[in-house]
């Protein structure tokens, strides 16, 4: 990275922030809030300029650990409450509570076999062996790196569909974690393409901003290649109608430099990152600000 004088300030989050805001269609999705929203939208950062840590707004502490918590967790294929508080994530307690989870037949506190732990590292196949996607796209990188099929999704038709005939088994359809990674082995550099599903732009999307700008630190110490970008692409942005205050006063915010993030260990095996080997310093946001989503 550059060192944090020489770095440029960045507004993309907040231009895509306000192009939502002023120009998105009104629609009233599942959660019963209007809602603007956008199809289609996308932002780059490269990681020289620092890391994508929104600086509109403080998201230090406890917000960027337990985003941390969350994204390592998932990598080690956890599913319930109870696994994701170990890697230091509290957060999902709201979405799987005892009635959210009997609403699609889970025991209280489970995600489902069709979140993010489970299908990346179980994944089911019709041989009926459950298919771990994070360690096999890392060896396939490793024994083929210029493919360009270096891809992770989270997505199980099966599981994450639902109609009168099918009864979807997770808690909430996978918003994010679909993963494409460019690997240029004659420059020893890679770039992660992270593709969103759904993203509530003002709460949900920071922290998934956060999460996949950090698997690839991870990524580059367990290949020994550069990070050099990460790309951000969205499918449905939106802002709910309680957040719009919110986002008023966020779109007054003048733009930051991004701040460092730094991985202080080489580990042999990406599950074995813990949110303890991260460092943030740089970081010199706006006032942090509490902004509600509905569940």
């Amino acid at each position: 990275m550059k060192p944090f004088r020489d770095r440029e300030s960045d507004n993309q989050y907040q231009q895509t922030l306000g192009k939502i805001y002023n120009n998105g269609r009104k629609v009233r999705p599942i959660q019963g809030d209007e809602s603007r929203m956008i199809l289609g939208g996308q932002l780059r950062y490269n990681l020289k300029n620092g890391f994508p840590l929104i600086t509109d707004r403080d998201i230090s502490g406890s917000p960027f650990k337990q985003a941390l918590g969350e994204h390592i967790g998932f990598l080690n294929g956890a599913r319930t409450q109870a696994d994701l508080e170990k890697f230091g994530c509290k957060w999902w307690k709201d979405w799987v509570s005892p009635k959210k989870c009997a609403d699609f037949g889970l025991p209280p506190g489970d995600l489902g076999d069709g979140s993010y732990g489970a299908a990346w590292t179980a994944f089911p196949t019709k041989e009926g062996q459950p298919f771990d996607q994070i360690e096999n796209v890392i060896k396939q990188i490793k024994w083929r790196p210029y493919l360009r099929t270096h891809r992770i999704t989270p997505w199980i038709p099966q599981y994450a569909i639902q109609h009168d005939e099918l009864r979807r088994k997770v808690v909430v359809a996978p918003c994010h974690g679909d993963i494409h990674i460019m690997v240029y082995p004659n420059d020893k550099e890679f770039d992660v393409h992270h593709i969103q599903r759904s993203g509530d732009f003002p709460v949900g999307v920071p922290f998934n901003m956060i999460q996949y700008a950090a698997f690839g630190l991870m990524l580059e110490k367990i290949l020994d290649y550069r990070f050099n970008e990460i790309v951000y692409t969205f499918s449905d942005h939106h802002i709910y109608e309680r957040q719009y205050s919110h986002v008023e006063e966020l779109l007054k915010r003048e733009p930051r430099r991004l701040p460092t993030v730094t991985l202080n260990v080489k580990r042999e095996n990406i599950k074995d990152y813990r949110l303890e080997d991260f460092e943030l310093t740089d970081y010199e946001p706006h006032p942090a600000m509490r902004i509600p989503t509905p569940l």
